[in-house]
C-alpha cells in the first residue's frame, strides 16, 4: 500500500474547507476559500490542490459545478488534526472555561451536583441537559451504569440542522440512537474520548452520523458515559472540548 502524503498547504486547505463546511452546511469553493482566507495563491491553484483532495478521498464534489464538502476521511484527518493541535486529551479545566462563561459551567454544574448528586435521575437529567447546552446542535446522551439510567437532551437543537429536513434522515438519526442506547453497556473505551465518524459507527448500519464518547466517573463511585451525537457536519473542536472538560471536571468532585 501506498503511503500518501498531504502537504502542509493541502493540510490548511482541507482543515479550512471541513470548519467553513461546518458552518455554513454549503459545498465550499476555491473563489470563496481565497477570499476569506487569504492564502496568497489564486484561486485556480487551490482548484488543483481541492482536486488533488478529492483524488485521494478527503473532499468530494456533489455537483459538476459545486464546491467541495468533506468525506469521513476528510473529517477524520480533520478531528485527528484538533487532538495533535490543541491537545485535548490534556486539557485541564481552564479549557473548559476558556470557551464559556464561568457562571454557566462549573458552578452551574457544580451546584447540580451539591442539590441532586443523591437522585441519580435527577442529577444525570440534569447533567445532560447542561452538556446539551455547551454543544453546539447536538443531542446530548447521558448513561449511569449503576442504576441502568439513560437519558437524552437537545433532540429540538439536533433536529433544527439542515440535514434533517428530511423524514428518513430522522428516522436514521433516532435508529443509531436506539442502537447505541441497547449497546451502550458494551462499550469499549480505554481512556479518553473515542470519536466516531461515519461509516466508523458501530452502533448501527446508518453511517451518515457522529458520535463523540467517554466514559466518566460520577459522584458517590457512579460510573457512567457521556456522549454528543450528531450529523458528520457538527462542531468537533466545541463538542470534543466541552466534553472532555466536563468529565475532566467530574474526576475532582
Amino acid at each position: 500500500m501506498v503511503m500518501m502524503i498531504v502537504t502542509e498547504r493541502q493540510k490548511e486547505i482541507l482543515n479550512r474547507i471541513v470548519a467553513d463546511y461546518i458552518d455554513l452546511a454549503q459545498p465550499v469553493s476555491s473563489e470563496f476559500l481565497e477570499e476569506k482566507h487569504h492564502f496568497g495563491i489564486c484561486p485556480a491553484t487551490i482548484r488543483i490542490e481541492m482536486q488533488k483532495l478529492t483524488d485521494t478521498g478527503f473532499l468530494y464534489q456533489p455537483h459538476t459545478s459545486a464546491g467541495r464538502v468533506p468525506t469521513d476521511k476528510g473529517y477524520r484527518f480533520f478531528v485527528d488534526n484538533l487532538f495533535a493541535r490543541q491537545n485535548f486529551v490534556k486539557q485541564n479545566l481552564g479549557g473548559f472555561e476558556k470557551g464559556f462563561p464561568k457562571e454557566k459551567t462549573l458552578l452551574k454544574v457544580e451546584d447540580l451536583i451539591e442539590r441532586e448528586m443523591g437522585d441519580g435521575v435527577r442529577f444525570l437529567q440534569s447533567l445532560t441537559k447542561n452538556l446539551a447546552s455547551f454543544s453546539s446542535n447536538s443531542l446530548a446522551l447521558g448513561y449511569l451504569f449503576d442504576e441502568d439510567l439513560f437519558w437524552k437532551e437537545g433532540w429540538e437543537d439536533v433536529l433544527g440542522e439542515p440535514e434533517f429536513k428530511e423524514t428518513k434522515v430522522i428516522t436514521d438519526f433516532a435508529d443509531v440512537i436506539k442502537h447505541f442506547e441497547k449497546e451502550i453497556e458494551d462499550i469499549k473505551i480505554n481512556s479518553g474520548i473515542k470519536v466516531y465518524i461515519g461509516k466508523e459507527n458501530p452502533f448501527s448500519k446508518v453511517k451518515d452520523f457522529s458520535i463523540i464518547i467517554s466514559k466518566c466517573h460520577f459522584p458517590n463511585d457512579g460510573k457512567g458515559v457521556l456522549a454528543i451525537a450528531g450529523p458528520k457536519r457538527m462542531a468537533y473542536d466545541k463538542n470534543i472540548n466541552s466534553l472532555n472538560s466536563l468529565t475532566k471536571l467530574l474526576e475532582t468532585l
